[in-house]
């Protein structure tokens, strides 16, 4: 099924890796416009190559004198970089560790199902991607892939290699960073047979894997003499087991804004139709309150808040073509009737509407509300693991912005490129 390949990576001259802290940044999609202009200050922060202030053109010429340089160096030997995350939760003490590693997975479509989506993506962040893949043959942060292995085979593995980290540090969230390596050539036979029989879901960085087919499409076409061997038929991804009790998926709320004629009122009197409604005197209990329940929901207005739960029966007037696992969602019961029935956003339009924007943190929620920022803040709960497994082998997606895993993978610990002279293992390698 998944054809993984240990890599030949590219990491920072030892002397800057010193400060690792100082050259590591969060995915590009996360981090926010401040952030951005500070890690921009340092001239060679990863940033630079995961988000480029120019055009792509400039991007791949910074790589080249960074390369040229010895700003970057590539690793003699290829490898399985073994990755942790140590983190806890807004009020939660015990401790969690996401274990994982970093490999290069062959690049598969869609309709192959050896990797399965639970998101849709945005055809201009896509074709973004697309463009800095071309111009530099080079990941620059990985992906986030998923795979199921109850029996936890590579752990030992993993744990073993975690008594010699290589960098540590600690993100702007205060997760704990840690990356090791494997160079041992039955270790990493064994990370390759283990997920031989594997079908792998994507959790994150669903634009940059697409880009990657589009790519490796591309250059397919181009090349008469295609074997598949090429390094554009391979993408950089992070993997981790969902059998682990690490796996954090956390919620992602909705906002409302700038919606012309939003009545609370109005509002109320259509969801009364669907859910059954209770009006709460202290809006910072929301999370508590709905925690748990399905098809439960917080509504912050200006002046008031409410839970509101669907009505079972309910469940049935969703005319949206999807099977029962999607119908079933809390976001497709959120977008389906709080947004489309009561305030009149059409679900084809969704993806795209001016009205409607997202954020993760419950307080920053409450805060825009009351600061009037946002008309009106839907919170709802997360999923679970078990949910997105089943949507995506459904072979249908989720409604977007659908799951947040957390914490999320930084860019800076390690590169690869898919340039075929860099590519390419030593002639040595026991690998193919």
């Amino acid at each position: 099924m998944a054809e993984i390949l240990p890599i030949r990576a590219w990491r920072y001259n030892p002397q800057l890796a010193a400060e690792i802290e100082a050259l590591t940044a969060p995915l590009f999609d996360v981090v926010s416009e401040k952030q951005r202009q500070a890690l921009y200050r340092n001239s060679y922060n990863s940033i630079h190559l995961t988000v480029p202030q120019g055009t792509p053109q400039q991007a791949a010429q910074l790589l080249q004198s960074w390369k040229e340089n010895n700003i970057l160096i590539q690793d003699k030997l290829p490898g399985i970089y073994v990755y942790y995350q140590y983190f806890t939760l807004p009020g939660n003490p015990k401790p969690f560790c996401r274990k994982g590693f970093i490999c290069h997975v062959r690049v598969y479509d869609w309709n192959e199902g050896i990797i399965l989506r639970h998101e849709n993506t945005i055809p201009g962040a896509v074709n973004d991607r697309i463009a800095l893949l071309e111009s530099t043959a080079f990941h620059s942060s990985p992906t986030h892939g998923l795979y199921e292995d109850p029996n936890f085979t590579l752990e030992p593995l993993m744990d073993e290699a975690m008594t010699q980290p290589l960098y540590e540090t600690e993100d702007y969230q205060g997760v704990r960073d840690v990356l090791a390596v494997i160079h041992d050539a039955r270790a990493i036979k064994m990370f390759m047979q283990v997920l031989r029989d594997k079908t792998l879901v994507l959790a994150d960085g669903h634009h940059r894997y697409e880009a990657s087919i589009a790519v490796k499409q591309k250059c397919r076409a181009a090349s008469p003499h295609h074997t598949g061997k090429e390094g554009y038929n391979y993408h950089l991804m992070y993997l981790t087991n969902t059998k682990a009790n690490d796996l954090c998926i956390l919620p992602t709320h909705r906002l409302i804004k700038d919606l012309p004629g939003l009545n609370e009122q109005a509002v109320m009197k259509k969801l009364e139709e669907y859910f059954a409604i209770r009006p709460l005197e202290e809006p910072d209990t929301i999370p508590e309150i709905i925690a748990g329940k399905p098809w439960a929901f917080g509504l912050i207005f200006p002046e008031n808040a409410y839970k509101i739960r669907l009505k079972p029966e309910a469940l049935t007037r969703i005319t949206w073509p999807f099977p029962k696992e999607i119908l079933e969602l809390d976001l497709t019961v959120l977008h389906y009737f709080i947004l489309e029935k009561a305030l009149g956003i059409p679900g084809k339009t969704q993806r795209s509407s001016p009205y409607v924007a997202y954020d993760r943190n419950f307080s920053d929620c409450l805060l825009k509300v009351m600061q009037g920022k946002a008309q009106l803040a839907i919170i709802t709960n997360q999923i679970t693991i078990e949910q997105v497994m089943q949507v995506c082998r459904s072979g249908y997606t989720m409604p977007q912005k659908s799951t947040y895993f957390y914490p999320k993978v930084i860019s800076g610990f390690v590169f690869s490129s898919i340039r075929q002279s860099e590519f390419a293992v030593p002639p040595y390698a026991p690998f193919p």
